[in-house]
């Protein structure tokens, strides 16, 4: 299984520096080129270089509190053994320069929700506006499909989150509610964005 994962992360790395249709969206408005990036299972030689880039408050301040800031090493020494531990394999590291500079992952949800799974991520603000996280949604979705019993991936953004709407949008999220201030972070009411793409889009 793992071996299928990473040669699935691997091929549609490559593939989205090749395609015609990426090549356009390999530039964005800052002119930055796209870079590479694999996704692959957390292990624990990650822990220091995911406190060293999880611990920003420009990325947990658009996170649930379950990401806190600071990041601690404990923190990061409990998020690994906790992602270590899923079978199948459903939280991955997004390594850049051979270095883990963020993560990916998709929690299938249970009881009458089964069909459903969200999907989390963040990227360390030294990558941002480089297409990494638009690339990573994508390969996430296929996996997702391929992986679970479900139907339906949903995302749930800050409504103050441009970036974050706008990679879901592009990666064929639809948005399918808005909840008015049905969030609080940092002690502020925030709207609750729910994107959504269905496996028959797909």
């Amino acid at each position: 299984m793992l071996r299928d994962i990473n040669n699935l992360f691997r091929y549609n790395s490559k593939a989205a520096l090749t395609s015609k249709h990426n090549i356009h969206e390999g530039f964005n408005q800052h002119n930055h080129i796209l870079m590479n990036h694999i996704l692959r299972p957390w292990n624990g030689k990650d822990l220091n270089n995911l406190v060293k880039h999880a611990n920003n408050i420009n990325i947990a301040k658009f996170l649930t509190d379950e990401f806190p800031y600071p990041y601690t090493t404990e923190k990061g020494k409990q998020f690994i053994a906790y992602a270590c531990n899923a079978n199948p394999t459903h939280i991955f590291a997004i390594e850049v320069n051979g270095e883990a500079a963020g993560g990916i992952g998709i929690h299938q949800q249970h009881g009458i929700m089964r069909k459903n799974a969200e999907l989390g991520y963040w990227l360390s603000e030294t990558y941002w506006g480089n297409g990494i996280i638009s690339k990573a949604i994508l390969q996430m979705v296929e996996y997702g499909f391929k992986t679970f019993d479900i139907t339906r991936i949903y995302a749930r953004p800050f409504g103050n989150n441009i970036a974050s709407k706008r990679v879901l949008e592009k990666a064929g999220f639809k948005l399918e509610a808005c909840i008015k201030d049905g969030i609080i972070k940092n002690n502020e009411i925030q709207d609750e964005l729910i994107y959504a793409v269905r496996k028959t889009e797909g």
